[in-house]
């Protein structure tokens, strides 16, 4: 049996009854089919993933969702934004010289990018994954020289610490405009399962 008849077999359990729980959806085509459930929620995990399927949760409100799977994204990046800031700041020699280039790079090369990616187009669907990560690194290639000339006319001047400190702050601020915005999205999306 491939994954075409197992996708058939989810689309046809869904049709019977479209607001099923994901285990009993699982449940009810790994018995119909005589397959594992795993291999069903596989299955089922992929069509999410590719759109193919919507999985709705509770509660749809802007706490839930910065604190749910879906707003994971955001403690990751700033979880990364504030580890470049410390490897950049602190490590100056030694073994450890290589992770302050490589967050640093990330930091300079990607993360300002992401951030104004991710607060331009809140949605999932609107952008493929390549698409964001081109534009993350096309942009985050224009936003830094933007920094750095608005750095120019302040009294700090363009040197390494200002440099550090307002990228990375600009980076923060964009992260929290998208998840404002994610959140919103979030919130307004429908729940057809509820009365």
């Amino acid at each position: 049996m491939d994954n075409s008849d197992v996708k058939k077999a989810i689309r046809k359990a869904l049709g019977a009854n479209q607001c099923s729980s994901v285990s009993e959806l699982v449940s009810v085509v790994s018995r119909d089919l005589g397959l594992s459930q795993g291999v069903v929620a596989y299955e089922v995990m992929m069509m999410w993933k590719n759109g193919e399927l919507e999985l709705e949760g509770v509660p749809r409100n802007a706490v839930a969702y910065v604190f749910s799977i879906e707003g994971i994204w955001y403690w990751v990046s700033l979880v990364l934004v504030i580890s470049s800031v410390v490897a950049v700041l602190l490590i100056a020699s030694g073994p450890l010289i290589y992770l302050r280039y490589g967050l640093g790079a990330l930091m300079i090369l990607f993360m300002p990018g992401y951030a104004l990616v991710e607060a331009l187009y809140p949605r999932g669907d609107e952008l493929s994954p390549l698409e964001r990560l081109a534009l993350s690194i096309g942009l985050s290639l224009a936003v830094v020289p933007l920094i750095g000339l608005l750095l120019n006319y302040t009294p700090w001047g363009i040197r390494f610490v200002p440099i550090v400190i307002s990228t990375n702050i600009i980076t923060i601020a964009l992260l929290t405009v998208a998840l404002v915005r994610k959140a919103r999205a979030f919130e307004a999306g429908e729940d057809r399962c509820q009365g």
